[in-house]
């Protein structure tokens, strides 16, 4: 492997480098095209990496070459790999992703982790803590918006909370996404996979958005600036030029919750549950709640449904102890 390729693939290991160049520079190319031009997305690319590592490091240890793996080394390789049922998934799915291209470069003869089984598991119902819409208002009450802290953290939290959207989709946004129809505006959303889509401004929503704009005063700014920015005591508004991170939105939303005397186990993802929730026990049809929450399987958008819980705590209230 040439050193930009050393660059570019995380596989900086003597070890794993050596398992690479053993098997040919065909192996070395897929490596590198994998982890550059196949994963566009540096989360995904940075999740897939850690098991291929551990793989080529396990290989490494047990004298195996790359050409050599078999089912049954993949097998144990998962067998030992640790972690929750999610995490050996994902593993799996990384690793089948990578011999899929070696096999297509002609690196290996065949993909040792296509036959394996991945490891059972059965949900009914994610695992997102849930927050409630009592707490949800709650905690907007809570939020001293005449501070300017206050003021923006007002609209990024009701922007998750009216929109469904990821952390770091409402990071993302910059000032040419929050759209004027006339009689109504709209946030167009860049989510997972380079989807995009509209989500209509509601009537609170676009006066709390509306009264963060004054007070940043960064209406008039270049429209591919960030739309939320981050606190900046020294700066004449208050606000900084850079934008918020989502790990900004998530720390703090903690604070936030401290201080309205809530569960501190609430996240972010916890307000896709309530929306979810909410909207389908009001009889909004999935496949709209669906395309709110940008899921691409009606059964991703179920596991967030948390009316089930509702009726097993109304069944256990009935026990007769």
């Amino acid at each position: 492997m040439t050193g930009r390729a050393a660059a570019l693939v995380p596989f900086e290991h003597p070890a794993r480098l050596a398992v690479l160049r053993d098997a040919g520079p065909q192996a070395c190319f897929a490596a590198e095209e994998f982890f550059t031009a196949r994963i566009r997305n540096p989360h995904t690319r940075k999740a897939y990496a850690i098991p291929v590592r551990r793989f080529l490091h396990w290989l490494a240890t047990q004298d195996i070459s790359l050409v050599d793996a078999t089912p049954g080394h993949a097998a144990r390789f998962l067998d030992a790999y640790g972690g929750s049922i999610p995490t050996q998934k994902l593993a799996l799915s990384a690793l089948r992703h990578f011999f899929d291209l070696l096999t297509l470069r002609h690196a290996v003869v065949i993909n040792p982790f296509q036959s394996v089984r991945p490891p059972r598991s059965e949900s009914r119902e994610g695992k997102t803590p849930e927050i409630t819409v009592a707490q949800t208002r709650d905690l907007i009450a809570s939020i001293d918006a005449s501070s300017r802290p206050g003021v923006r953290d007002r609209a990024i939290l009701g922007t998750l909370i009216y929109t469904g959207a990821r952390a770091g989709a409402v990071a993302a946004l910059r000032l040419q996404d929050l759209r004027n129809y006339g009689d109504h505006r709209a946030l167009r959303m860049r989510e997972k996979r380079g989807k995009q889509r509209e989500i209509p401004v509601r009537i609170d929503l676009d006066a709390w958005i509306a009264a963060y704009l004054a007070a940043a005063q960064i209406r008039d700014q270049p429209q591919d600036t960030p739309l939320f920015r981050v606190i900046a005591p020294g700066s004449p508004t208050g606000f900084g030029d850079a934008g918020i991170e989502p790990w900004t939105l998530r720390s703090m939303l903690k604070r936030r919750l401290r201080a309205a005397g809530l569960p501190s186990f609430i996240t972010v993802h916890s307000f896709r549950a309530m929306v979810i929730t909410d909207l389908l026990d009001q009889g909004v049809p999935m496949e709209d709640v669906q395309y709110l929450v940008g899921h691409s399987d009606p059964s991703t958008t179920q596991l967030y449904d948390r009316r089930s819980r509702s009726v097993s705590r109304n069944i256990v209230e009935r026990i007769s102890v």
